[in-house]
Formats: C-alpha cells, sequence, structure tokens
C-alpha cells in the first residue's frame, strides 16, 4: 500500500494507548503499511501503528536477518504476553528515537497470543531477541518508549553517532 512517515519523539501520539482490532479486514491497510514501511527502512526489526499514526494494536516485527531460527516476518494483532520467564538486557534503538540507542531490561522468553492478519488467532513463544523486540512494540502500544525503561536516562542513554565512532576506533560492544 503505502510507506508512511515514522512519528518521531515528542509527537504526542507515542504517548497514547492505542485500541483493539475490533474488525481485522479494516485493519488490512494499517498492516500493510506497517510491512512496507518495516521494509523500506532497511534496518529496523519491528514496529507498531502508534509509530504511524495509527492508534490500533497492531504490530510487525521480522528478526530474520538477526536471529537463525526467526520466525520470519509476523503480524500480532492485538498481542497479548501471557507468560514470561528470566530477565534478559540488551542495548535498545527505535526509529521514533533514531539518535538514541540505551539498555533496557526485559523477559527473557515470552508467551504471546494474538491474531494473525487473517483474523486467526494463535500463540507463540520467543526468547532473547525476537522476545525483546515482541516487548518493545507492545509498549508502543501502551504509550510506552524505551527510554521510558532505561534505568537512568541520563547517564545510559547513548547517541547513535557516539556508538558508531566508539565501534569504528575498535571498541567492541557488549550487551
Amino acid at each position: 500500500m503505502a510507506v508512511r512517515d515514522v512519528l518521531t519523539y515528542p509527537d504526542p501520539r507515542l504517548r497514547l494507548v492505542s485500541a483493539p482490532v475490533e474488525d481485522i479486514q479494516t485493519a488490512q491497510g494499517v498492516i500493510q503499511d506497517l510491512c512496507d514501511t518495516m521494509s523500506a527502512s532497511g534496518h529496523s526489526v519491528g514496529i507498531a501503528a502508534p509509530q504511524i499514526g495509527e492508534l490500533l494494536r497492531i504490530i510487525v516485527i521480522d528478526c530474520s536477518k538477526h536471529v537463525k531460527k526467526s520466525q520470519g516476518q509476523l503480524v500480532l494483532v492485538n498481542p497479548e504476553v501471557v507468560a514470561t520467564e528470566g530477565t534478559y538486557s540488551m542495548r535498545e534503538g527505535c526509529m521514533s528515537l533514531p539518535d538514541y540507542l540505551g539498555p533496557v531490561t526485559r523477559p527473557r522468553r515470552i508467551q504471546v497470543k494474538a491474531i494473525d492478519r487473517h483474523g486467526q488467532p494463535f500463540e507463540l513463544q520467543v526468547s532473547k531477541f525476537e522476545a525483546i523486540v515482541i516487548q518493545h512494540e507492545i509498549d508502543h502500544l501502551n504509550g510506552v518508549l524505551f527510554i521510558d525503561r532505561v534505568a537512568s536516562p541520563r547517564t545510559e542513554l547513548m547517541r547513535r553517532s557516539a556508538l558508531m565512532q566508539r565501534q569504528a576506533e575498535g571498541e567492541s560492544e557488549t550487551e
């Protein structure tokens, strides 16, 4: 359908809670726009409907370029985490805060229930990177940004440009 502009912080729409999708057919255009927008970014592993200005509970993820046994592209409508296990910390970034990265600790494994793009309910168990991505995107549906989960934003948020310079100078990134 269309590649849409991604809202960036401090756009107030990023802080709103999204409504559940009641009719999957009316959501098809938003789903396709999310897929197109994420693909066009060239680097995104996930996107949520509020990031394109649609306050609907829809996320799309695709971790296949980063995880060997990835679930591939997933559309999750009305996603809900129903079980968690352990903790996992990693540096997160976001298309809505394109200049920043920060360490976030989240559950390591999650079980999610959702509806697919065809209206079929399903459950999914994922861990580590895919679990983090899904949780990050579900946060968007609740008006929460990753910077809200950084323990000390003043000292722990890092500009992407600073990280890239460190990597260019040979410092390795640890997570």
